[in-house]
């Protein structure tokens, strides 16, 4: 397989623009040096744009999880109470990873089903210090009313704690309007840029618990970023990755030359596009909706067709250049996931369209190839 000619489909990582790629070749700098702290604030400022957040926003070396971690083993400790919403894999890690500091209080959906929010609610009544939710569940295609949830924790005084990493920089997330205490988001989302870094934004009201608690974290520590953040020379407190911040910094100049609101635009149009094709090739979505959920508009999760191995039609478009994501853990084999979130353009969203028709036609389900890709194309001509 020739890498350079493989198109990412996926929930990330996904493609990431040559000028990033050449950033990350740029020389090492002393990272207690102005020149790394500019780099720094340059990052944080576009990203408190991006939030849409007057919090403090910090940068970890470590993936979106290292941000979950950080989120929840900062606040809580023994004797705390956790709400954690699960309904896809994601929320289930975050469901976990409460388990190893505090007390946790499972709210489990079946995965791609809504979360009911009067369940929410009955459980916020119980007490709990902190409620964590997946705004986008990638795992199952489907996005949770998060604004509802960040009133629900407010109005029970409760830390909302949310993972964006599939959301942030690709659709719209009003941290300060909803009420979100803490939110993450990951470097290989919609931002495009290579694996490896978590961004974290934290109100005052998370600070408050965190600055009450005994230290339970060593590197994702986020009163420790806080302390190193604040300096007049903003720094991290542990030695960074230096090559990855230049890519990101690069990758947030390129999300701002685009503009948030054409860029959320352009990723909801591609979801769109994506889900006209499923339908004019009679694949049912697998999310179930109701009146707070949405479509993803970062993924798409479908139903593998009948007599058709969700597994085989991911391996078959991998062997035509396209590689897409299969269903995880319990959803292996039942569905297949098509990625629209960071610089995806109309040619990936539509050359991938064609492969899979072209993949459903050898496997007999389709007569004819053509029909997805037609409705695909009407919806992204009204871009």
């Amino acid at each position: 397989m020739d890498l350079e000619d493989t198109l990412l489909m996926m929930p990330g990582p996904v493609s990431v623009a040559p000028r990033v790629l050449r950033a990350m070749s740029k020389p090492m700098i002393n990272h207690r040096s102005a020149e790394f702290a500019g780099i720094y604030t340059d990052c944080r400022g576009i990203l408190a744009d991006v939030f849409q957040t007057k919090n403090d926003i910090f940068l970890l070396s470590g993936s979106g999880t290292a941000g979950m971690e950080a989120a929840v083993g900062s606040v809580a400790g023994s004797g705390d109470k956790v709400i954690a919403i699960e309904n896809g894999k994601f929320g289930e890690r975050f469901k976990d990873l409460a388990a190893l500091y505090a007390e946790v209080v499972p709210l489990e959906f079946e995965w791609g089903l809504p979360v009911d929010l009067e369940k929410v609610k009955e459980k916020l009544e119980e007490g709990a210090k902190a409620i964590t939710l997946v705004h986008n569940e990638t795992s199952a295609g489907i996005m949770n009313p998060a604004a509802k949830i960040g009133k629900l924790a407010k109005k029970y005084d409760a830390l909302f704690i949310m993972d964006g990493v599939t959301s942030l920089g690709g659709d719209e997330v009003k941290v300060d309007e909803w009420g979100v205490d803490i939110a993450i988001v990951g470097s290989q989302k919609c931002f495009a840029a290579p694996p490896g870094m978590a961004a974290v934004s934290v109100s005052e009201k998370a600070f408050e618990a965190i600055n009450g608690m005994k230290k339970r974290l060593y590197y994702n520590d986020l009163k420790a970023y806080k302390k190193s953040g604040d300096k007049p020379r903003p720094e991290t407190p542990y030695t960074p990755a230096i090559p990855l911040f230049y890519a990101l910094q690069e990758a947030l100049h390129i999300v701002n030359e685009e503009g948030m609101e054409a860029r959320i635009k352009r990723h909801r149009t591609f979801s769109e596009a994506v889900r006209a094709a499923a339908g004019a090739l009679n694949i049912e979505m697998f999310p179930q909706l109701n009146e707070y959920s949405q479509y993803s508009n970062t993924i798409t999760a479908l139903k593998s067709p009948a007599g058709i191995d969700g597994e085989d039609i991911k391996n078959d478009m991998k062997k035509r250049g396209v590689i897409i994501a299969g269903g995880q853990e319990r959803l292996k084999s039942k569905i297949f996931r098509i990625g629209s979130m960071g610089n995806v353009t109309a040619r990936d969203v539509l050359s991938t369209i064609q492969q899979l028709e072209i993949v459903l036609h050898k496997h007999g389900y389709i007569d004819s190839v053509g029909a997805g890709t037609e409705a695909a194309t009407r919806v992204i001509d009204r871009l």
